[in-house]
């Protein structure tokens, strides 16, 4: 295989993964809490991350650390693994998946709104659109297509899957300013946010035995989705000669997800999710195209 097959391969399996950890996440949840289940799942997530640090021979990196990383590890891990993944899967237990798997597709929405303030970043034109249809997406879903009446069946549940995206925003906008190895950086990330979890898990509920249904579903989110769903993507990545084909196919992993939660873990997928899954898509592909627009304009100014 060449270099660009490789990297379709690895997304795809990346992508093939996302799609599970939804209906791996509400079906866990039956057995777990949401804090228990990102305890387990953490800690599987840190020896996978560190298993793939010793294949990759970055191991001397790990010893050339200073006190700087760590404090900065300390800081991310406070926003991801603990109050992502704490705010999502407490989503999950509240929603029915399909409601709460779309909502937080819109992060990439967020991080544009986001952008505006803390990175100075203009939103013009088309991208409002963007923003626009893709909330109107969310609205859609919570509401269950009864636009006109703003009943919400879980306010406080969609009001987590929102405030999610706001975290998972912030850390990818801090991230930027993060010069480490992406791997490196992810496992000193989890490794300094397990006594925040193990500290609140203690604290709000007493550590427990989990049941083997709860820490095997714990195992399978963390091993794929907090491990090696994100190596292979930054393979995938790393191989492509073009970004853009790699990352549309994320398109594919919300009705993929959709698939197996309605047969894995049974709920009726309703046709207000679907009508509000194609505007959320739809106001990322806008906002997609003008991202990639504005690059091409940026090219042909130098180039002129």
């Amino acid at each position: 295989m060449n270099s660009q097959t490789k990297a379709y391969v690895c997304a795809l399996i990346t992508v093939g993964l996302w799609s599970t950890i939804a209906s791996a996440s509400k079906l866990t949840l039956r057995y777990l809490s949401p804090a228990e289940l990102l305890l387990y799942a953490a800690g599987v997530s840190c020896v996978v991350l560190f298993t793939v640090i010793l294949v990759l021979k970055k191991l001397s990196s790990l010893s050339r650390l200073n006190r700087k990383d760590w404090l900065i590890s300390l800081q991310f891990g406070l926003l991801n693994p603990f109050l992502y993944y704490l705010i999502l899967f407490k989503a999950y237990d509240l929603l029915p998946a399909q409601q709460a798997q779309i909502i937080n597709y819109t992060w990439a929405i967020t991080l544009s709104l986001l952008s505006i303030p803390l990175l100075g970043q203009r939103v013009v034109g088309m991208q409002w659109l963007a923003i626009g249809v893709s909330y109107v997406g969310v609205l859609v879903i919570a509401t269950r297509g009864n636009l006109w009446s703003m009943q919400f069946e879980n306010p406080f549940g969609i009001g987590l899957a929102l405030l999610s995206t706001v975290i998972w925003a912030l850390y990818w906008i801090l991230n930027t300013r993060d010069k480490r190895d992406p791997v490196i950086g992810l496992f000193l990330n989890f490794v300094c946010a397990l006594p925040w979890i193990a500290g609140y898990v203690w604290w709000t509920e007493g550590i427990r035995l989990p049941v083997w249904p709860g820490l095997a579903g714990a195992a399978y989110i963390g091993f794929f989705e907090m491990g090696v769903a994100f190596v292979l993507w930054l393979m995938a990545l790393k191989l492509t000669d073009n970004t853009a084909k790699i990352a549309n196919l994320i398109f594919i992993a919300p009705f993929a997800s959709l698939f197996f939660i309605h047969f894995l873990v049974g709920e009726e997928i309703h046709a207000s999710t679907l009508v509000g899954l194609v505007l959320v898509l739809g106001g990322l592909a806008i906002q997609s195209f003008c991202r990639h627009a504005g690059e091409h304009g940026d090219d042909l100014s130098g180039d002129s």
